[in-house]
């Protein structure tokens, strides 16, 4: 993806450019990318996968495991994307040459084809895009005989080693000094600064599509918007939410792997429906406030948010979390619909805090902290141990965001995990008093103490060595 804010030396306007084209003699050199075709080949490529939901799928594991680290960096992502398309959903290339002619009809770039029309004007396509996903779209876009120089499917080093070493593999280093070369990417510098004429121009009529982005998956609305870059699903919601729902019941579990599979359908279950109050209430914010905190992906990141098809994710998730839970046993009609009341619930409290001022939403986000908590206990057994857990994760997320909203934005970050684990100790020593010791001294009690304390290492550290002895610190004014 291009980045249109960043300046380079040799910046001009689209207009300079279509000129500039016309008084070159020479080799030119263009770009194809949301240059000459207004959207990005590659993203509409892996658009055309069908299915759509398995190939979305495919393309989030990937942002996972983060293959393209260990072949050369981000520059080789798309190698991964488009092989692994290309070989689950190898249907996909038919599509596509279908689809070309479609596209190419409706993203030319008509300012810019116009001057390559000029006679004795035929570009040599300099793209970092791959051949097998380009010929078909430069031949559909009306330059079926235009040479392209284009990067290989088959190796990483094309897209490692950048557009120049790619044009001066193919062309020469001779045409290359003596070419006019236009792209918009910020990227291609070294490309612009050995040539001849280096024009870098956004064009405003081009738009980049993420491929995918018309479907639906719950997850996607909060990594990319709400927190984006913060890898919130793996830090705050599986080694938060979703650990402590596994250790305040998994010693009341007949079956541990069922029971562990069955709370992680369950979590996808609630967070469909807990992302949808996400959604709401950034429009809300959006709408209403004089001041909205949003992020800079609310207006930009093309992520699907759909009112209905959350609803389908949560009841079959949620169904077949039931049955996992309850397995070997038949789940009965009663386990639905107890699941069902707790996403209705949470759905309802969440509309009604996104309604209401920020004072009293302070009151109103225990509740929806002791949703995130606690939904699972709709079905699964805890016991005084796990409910003092719960409480403590509750009051530690409430009990800072209340002194943030009470206290001023000025308030610094409190340290949660430090928080949790002393309300943690507090609840389960108030718990001794009248419980029998071997409650506190259980399996899952020291489990939940050593998981406090492993998540609250940095913070206890930061704390203990700020400590300082007042009656050893001699803090009196010189005489």
């Amino acid at each position: 993806m291009n980045s249109a804010h960043v300046i380079t030396p040799h910046d001009v306007s689209p207009e300079t450019a279509i000129g500039a084209i016309l008084d070159h003699v020479g080799p030119v050199l263009l770009d194809l990318d949301e240059t000459l075709y207004l959207r990005n080949s590659t993203e509409d490529f892996i658009d055309s996968a069908r299915p759509r939901l398995p190939a979305l799928l495919l393309m989030r594991l990937l942002d996972v495991i983060h293959p393209w680290r260990w072949t050369g960096g981000e520059a080789t992502r798309d190698v991964w994307r488009v092989r692994l398309i290309s070989i689950c959903f190898p249907w996909t290339r038919y599509r596509w040459r279908k689809r070309v002619a479609g596209l190419a009809k409706n993203f030319t770039n008509l300012r810019l084809m116009a001057a390559l029309r000029r006679p004795g004007t035929t570009p040599i396509i300099t793209t970092v895009g791959f051949e097998q996903i380009v010929a078909p779209l430069v031949a559909a876009l009306g330059l079926p005989q235009a040479q392209i120089v284009a990067a290989r499917l088959s190796t990483f080093a094309d897209r490692r080693d950048g557009k120049l070493h790619l044009a001066v593999g193919a062309l020469g280093d001779d045409t290359v000094r003596r070419a006019l070369v236009l792209t918009d990417s910020a990227q291609d510098l070294t490309l612009l600064n050995a040539c001849a004429r280096p024009l870098r121009t956004v064009w405003p009529e081009a738009h980049y599509r993420q491929a995918l982005c018309g479907v639906y998956m719950p997850g996607q609305y909060l990594t990319q918007v709400k927190r984006p870059g913060a890898r919130y699903i793996v830090r705050g919601i599986l080694q938060e939410d979703f650990a402590i729902w596994v250790l305040a019941s998994i010693a009341l579990a007949a079956l541990p792997v069922p029971h562990v599979l069955g709370l992680l359908f369950l979590l996808v279950s609630f967070w469909a429906i807990y992302e949808r109050g996400y959604v709401d209430n950034d429009l809300i914010a959006a709408r209403f406030e004089a001041d909205p905190k949003l992020s800079a992906a609310f207006l930009v990141s093309p992520v699907a948010t759909p009112r209905w098809q959350p609803w389908i994710w949560a009841f079959v998730c949620g169904a077949i979390a039931v049955v996992l839970l309850r397995w070997p046993a038949t789940p009965v009609p009663a386990d639905f619909a107890a699941w069902g009341a707790v996403l209705l619930a949470t759905h309802g409290w969440f509309t009604l805090y996104n309604r209401f001022d920020k004072g009293t939403r302070v009151w109103m986000f225990a509740g929806l902290q002791f949703a995130r908590s606690a939904a699972f206990v709709a079905l699964v057994p805890i016991g005084a141990i796990g409910a003092v857990a719960l409480g403590a994760h509750v009051l530690a997320k409430w009990v800072p965001y209340c002194v943030y909203r009470l206290g001023g934005k000025d308030w610094p970050e409190a340290p949660f995990h430090l928080i949790r684990l002393m309300f943690f100790v507090v609840l389960a020593l108030v718990l001794e008093f009248s419980e029998e010791p071997s409650v506190i001294l259980s399996g899952t009690a020291l489990a939940l103490l050593a998981w406090n304390l492993f998540r609250a290492r940095k913070e206890l550290a930061t704390a203990l060595a700020a400590a300082t002895r007042l009656d050893r610190t001699d803090t009196r004014p010189p005489l």
